[in-house]
Formats: structure tokens, sequence, C-alpha cells
């Protein structure tokens, strides 16, 4: 008879804490992310983590990936946990290893990511005496980290580990520090066990909402006349998709998702009225601005939605925020019903309260309200000159894109500057975690990382990474890895010889002074591809633009380099200028 998995976990489980082994520190570790399912972890050794690299090599669980620089180690893990909703994990060496990883980390802790990154140290007698490849790891992530520890015992790592994965992901989700000092990994202790659950007095996130503040928000958006559901990344991070989608159709109101919040609601339905913000479309931010009760969940109000909050605040309004951060409610914008609580389970008890309630909202005053919307969107904010034939439009390649993939398995990944917003707006995202890019932090040169992280937790789905000329050269030494490790992306390099975004701002504001944004000595990117063992495409005109991207497809085994020429003259629109209100907009180049 076979035995089940169960019970060969219970009978080691029994053995072990009957016949204690002795292990050392790294094969506790190991054995730890074993215990939570780790399935890839991405890294690059060195010499304070060689004992950890060590007991890789004894086991065959959990793959290791080698990166080519730490930075791309934690995107890649980064991009893997966005994805899957998994936590990530990186492991990097000390000194440098950690100071390379830092920009992951920020990137990480911005869009509330759950990671665990393992750092090494020097060993415990030599830490504070600058040894070689030391640095205060614990002191400098402390500002961008969840939480950090430094494991100074071998009997600790066990319980430090299960700690770590367990405030990660739990509360408002963020990468966890676990910094090892080499003598650590080496020593041995009696191992019994990976702890089954985790108690910290100190961190309780509360799930449940107030009851009481549910009602009342019921109570509200019943009586709104001019309703809006403003949604962000915590609704993806809380996988509250399906209940947001369910009361956005049970009671008919428009909806917006943040940048991190795409694809949270069908970006194909009626009642979407695209991203807000910045960027945003003009019914998204006007609908924002003179709504009466806006329902707020898993956002944040941040400074690239709402702009200036003195304008913001000039039209009265009820707000309704959800957020399993306490210390986000009413942190940048004052609120009137405040739900601290898990997205999903708060969504479920508001679902449930209209289902029973007999208040239904006020039908005539929602039609004269979606008549506003729809006046507003005639306006077409996102048109622009799909008739040329003679250069590349950024914006039409993305929408090529979309329409040759939107009923495909595919994810889209991004780096910072133009061509994440043109992604953003002309992508239309039907599903959840299909759109990774930084939000928070804006880092340039995750597009590659966050790929390569998808592609192996993904193998059988499409890959593209959305990327310039100026990002994409960031990280791309991991095509290295891309190659090593057989994770075939399609990047689509929006190529304008510019630091698009800079030069965008530096023609706005600064009247036409391109201080250091042209790019004057750009590599041959198909020779680039093809030295790291990839296909390149080099495509210099609109009617080859399609036939590209069908032949990138077709060789769904090989990385495809393509570097597409486009229009270096075009900014993205619509777009609102520092300091301004949401409502003033420039929507093309005849409002310079």
């Amino acid at each position: 008879m076979e035995i089940s998995k169960a019970e060969l976990t219970s009978a080691a489980a029994a053995s072990a804490a009957n016949n204690p082994l002795e292990l050392r520190g790294a094969e506790i570790l190991i054995k730890a992310l074993q215990a939570e399912g780790v399935k890839y972890v991405w890294g690059y050794p060195g010499g304070a983590v060689l004992h950890i690299y060590d007991a890789f090599y004894k086991q065959d669980t959990i793959q290791h990936v080698l990166v080519r620089h730490e930075q791309a180690a934690v995107h890649a893990a980064d991009g893997y946990a966005r994805a899957t909703g998994d936590v990530g994990v990186a492991l990097v060496t000390s000194g440098p290893g950690v100071t390379n990883a830092v920009t992951g980390i920020a990137t990480a802790y911005m869009d509330s990511i759950p990671m665990v990154i393992i750092t090494g140290q020097v060993p415990t007698h030599a830490i504070g005496l600058d040894a070689f490849q030391e640095c205060d790891t614990v002191g400098i992530t402390r500002p961008i980290v969840k939480h950090n520890f430094l494991v100074k015992d071998v009997r600790q790592m066990a319980e430090v580990m299960k700690k770590a994965f367990h405030i990660a992901r739990s509360g408002r989700p963020g990468p966890v520090v676990v910094d090892i000092p080499k003598d650590v990994s080496f020593q041995k202790t009696a191992y019994t066990g990976y702890p089954d659950k985790v108690e910290m007095r100190s961190y309780n996130p509360v799930r449940k909402g107030h009851g009481g503040q549910i009602r009342k928000a019921l109570q509200l958006l019943m009586a709104a006349k001019r309703p809006y559901i403003y949604t962000g990344g915590g609704v993806i991070l809380g996988n509250a998709t399906a209940e947001l989608r369910q009361l956005v159709d049970m009671l008919g109101y428009p909806c917006t998702n943040t940048l991190m919040g795409l694809g949270a609601y069908p970006a194909s339905d009626r009642k979407f009225l695209g991203m807000l913000g910045m960027h945003g479309t003009i019914e998204a931010n006007n609908a924002m601005q003179n709504c009466d009760v806006l329902l707020a969940v898993g956002a944040r109000f941040d400074d690239r939605v709402i702009g200036n909050p003195k304008h913001f605040a000039q039209n009265e309004r009820k707000i309704i925020h959800i957020d399993i951060d306490p210390s986000s409610i009413s942190k940048r914008v004052k609120v009137d019903i405040p739900i601290v609580g898990d997205v999903k389970d708060v969504l479920t008890e508001l679902i449930a309260m209209v289902k029973e309630s007999s208040a239904r909202p006020d039908a005539d005053a929602l039609g004269a309200w979606w008549d506003t919307i729809e006046a507003w969107r005639k306006k077409d904010c996102l048109r622009y000159d799909r008739k040329n034939t003679d250069v590349i439009k950024p914006q039409y390649v993305v929408e090529t894109l979309w329409n040759m993939t939107k009923g495909a398995d595919a994810y889209v990944t991004s780096d910072v500057g133009q061509h994440q917003m043109w992604a953003a707006q002309y992508y239309r995202f039907d599903e959840p975690r299909r759109w990774i890019n930084s939000g928070g932090l804006g880092t340039m040169g995750v597009g590659i990382p966050y790929a390569m992280g998808i592609k192996l937790a993904k193998p059988q789905s499409e890959v593209y990474c959305i990327t310039g000329e100026g990002s994409v050269q960031m990280c791309i030494q991991e095509l290295s890895t891309c190659l090593q490790y057989n994770t075939p992306i399609k990047i689509v390099s929006l190529n304008n010889r510019y630091l698009g975004m800079v030069r965008q701002w530096q023609e706005i504001d600064y009247e036409g002074r391109y201080s250091h944004s042209y790019m004057d000595a750009l590599p041959n990117f198909v020779k680039l591809a093809e030295a790291y063992g990839h296909v390149g495409m080099l495509i210099e005109h609109p009617k080859d633009v399609e036939p590209a991207l069908r032949e990138a497809r077709k060789l769904k085994d090989r990385t495809v380099f393509m570097d597409f020429r486009t229009d270096p003259t075009e900014n993205v629109f619509p777009m609102v200028k520092a300091g301004q209100g949401i409502t003033e907009m420039l929507l093309g180049s005849e409002d310079l």
C-alpha cells in the first residue's frame, strides 16, 4: 500500500521530535525553505554564504537560479511573487551583495510584495570590526523592509525563518530580510523540526473589518447620487478581485484602478473608466473629483493618483476607505468611514449586506451620473495618430500586442518611463497579476528580471517585457540568465533614443532644454541579443510591427529582443503636471 505524502510528513515530524538530528545552520535554512514550499531561489554566491550554497548543492527540491547581479536576483524573486502570490526568495552575500540588493528590496517594499531576502554576514565575532565585505545589513535595510532579523544563534534559525515567512505574507505584505553570519550557518544544533505555527505578541494584523463600519459604508453607498469605486494594488495582493467584480456588477457603479491595481476589474467592461492619476483618463480623473461617495479599496491616495491634495479637497465628498494597514488610512486624505481589515473579508461581508438590504441605488441619479461620465469618455483622451505610416508610434506597438494576445495566457512586465505608461494605457488587462511593474519606487531595470521570474513560474504562458532603450540596459546582463535557465521571454523595446519621460518633462517644464536625456551611443541591440544566444529583430516601419510580433510569438522556445524604433517626439498624454489637480490635465501637444 502506498504511503501518502501527509503520512510521510507526520512520520518524519514524529521521528525528528524523538531523535533530533544534529544539523548545521545552513541545512536548517534549507529545511525551512522546503517546509515553506519554496520552489525557486534567485541568488549569487560569495564568501559569507558558501555554507548555505554547499547545503543547496546537497538537495534537489529547490531550484537555485544564478543571476548576473544581485539586484536582478531580488527583482526576479519579486516578479515571481507578484505573478503567483507566493513569497519570493532571494539569496545574496554580505557587503556589496547586500548593497546591490537594496534597490530590489526597496522596490518590493514600496509595492507591498511578500518576499524573504536571505543575506550573508561576516562571522559574529567580526561584526562591527570593519571586516572584509562587512556592512550593517540590518541598519541599511531597516527603512525599506517590513522587518529584518540578525540570526546570532543557530538554535534560532528555524523559528526566525518561520517568523520571516509569516510576516512577509500576512497583513500588508512586504519584504523581510534575514541576515545570517557565516559561523551561524556552519554551526550545528539539534533540529527537532520546523515550527507548525508562530506566535508574535507584537504582530497581530486585523483581518475582519468592523461590522458597524461596514454597515455605515453600505448606507452611504446606497444613498449616493454620484458613486465611484477606486481600487489599488491591495485588491490584487489580497486576492479580492472576484469580490470586487461582484460588488461593482451588483451596484452598477463606475470603477477605476490605479497603476498597481490594473486587472482587478476587467478593462473590457464598460463600467471600467480606465486608470486614474497623473496619466489617467479624463473620465477616471473627472469622476474621482466629482463623485459624492468614494469607495477606496486597497489604495493609498498617493501623489500620482490624486495630484494636489488641496485641489482634491475642494469638492465635498464622503470617503469610505478599506485597507489592511491602518497607517494608510487618512494618511494623505481624511476619510469619513475607515475600515481596517483584509479587503477580501471586508468586501465579502459588504456583498452579503447588499444582498440582505432592501435598499437599492437611486436608478435615476445613477443614470444621470453615467450620462455625465459618457460625455467625458467621448473626448477619447487616448487618441493618437493611428494612420501614420512613416514612423512607429509607441502606442501602436502596445495596442497591436494587446490585440494579438488579449485571448492568450499572457503576462506583461514593464520597466519605468514612457513605455510603462503606454503599456498601462493601451494594454487592456482583464485579469489580475498579469501586469507586473514597479509602481511605488519607479525602478528602471526591473522588466527583464520580472519576466524571468514569471517565466519560471509560468513556463506555458507568454511573457512580454515592454521596455525602453534606457531602462533595459540597467539589467541587460540577465539575458545571460535567460539562456542558462531557458526562460524564453519576448522583449518589446520602444526605442526612441531618449530617456523619454525625462525628455517629456524637459520639453514641458524646462523649455526644451534636454539636459543629458539623449542616448548618444546605443548598442546594436540585435547583435547584443545574438551575442547572448538569443534572437534579435530591428523594426523601423509601422507596416512591420505586426509581422515582427507574430514572428516572435512563433519562436516559443527562444528569447526574442525586438528593437522598435519609435517616434522620438511622442509624449504620454493625458498628463497632470506636478502640483496640479487631477482634473487639470494636458491632453496633447496643443495644450503645451
